[in-house]
């Protein structure tokens, strides 16, 4: 059960701002002999983001490293707005806010690090994963029952459908009646 207030800022959502490094992932980077980067992503955090896509929320990625790996995913999910190597993540987030037109309000953003407490002091919206650590977890307005690349981000993409209304419609199209 989402609390009202938070349910009343999600509403209004309607650009969902993601990092990676512990929260699209696990935030463990394998790398092989070769240099070669390896990342798990959660295949139900993936499922969720094309589910608000489809019901017209927007995706950004917004990450201080940079990662073929990252643009492989973002390709694969269809999010064309993809930020790497943002070591400023606040002014990155300003240029994002241009791009679309919108207010910071209209804004949600997931992390899990320093580097992220400007951006989650600034939007609509903000969430740490279960992981977080401690700093980033007094910063927000919600703290996820999973942890980074465990259904995080899965979590954060129901409540937004589910606080505009739009959960219905899905249940109906995948043929479920509750939500547990």
């Amino acid at each position: 059960m989402v609390k009202r207030d938070i349910k009343e800022k999600l509403k209004g959502i309607k650009l969902l701002i993601l990092d990676v490094d512990g929260v699209m992932t696990d935030g463990r980077i394998i790398m092989d002999n070769e240099g070669k980067e390896i990342k798990n992503f959660d295949v139900r955090d993936g499922h969720g983001i094309k589910i608000l896509q489809r019901y017209g929320i927007k995706v950004a990625i917004l990450t201080g490293r940079k990662s073929k790996v990252v643009e492989y995913r973002a390709k694969d999910l269809e999010i064309n707005d993809v930020y790497q190597g943002a070591f400023n993540k606040k002014e990155v987030f300003g240029r994002i806010l241009e791009k679309h037109k919108l207010s910071a309000s209209a804004v949600a953003f997931l992390g899990d690090d320093i580097v992220d407490i400007p951006v989650l002091k600034s939007v609509g919206f903000s969430a740490a994963v279960a992981d977080a650590i401690d700093v980033v977890k007094k910063s927000v307005d919600y703290i996820t029952g999973h942890k980074g690349g465990q259904g995080a981000v899965r979590e954060i993409c129901e409540m937004i459908l589910q606080a505009q209304g739009k959960w219905p419609e899905i249940a109906a199209k995948y043929e479920f009646t509750e939500y547990v």
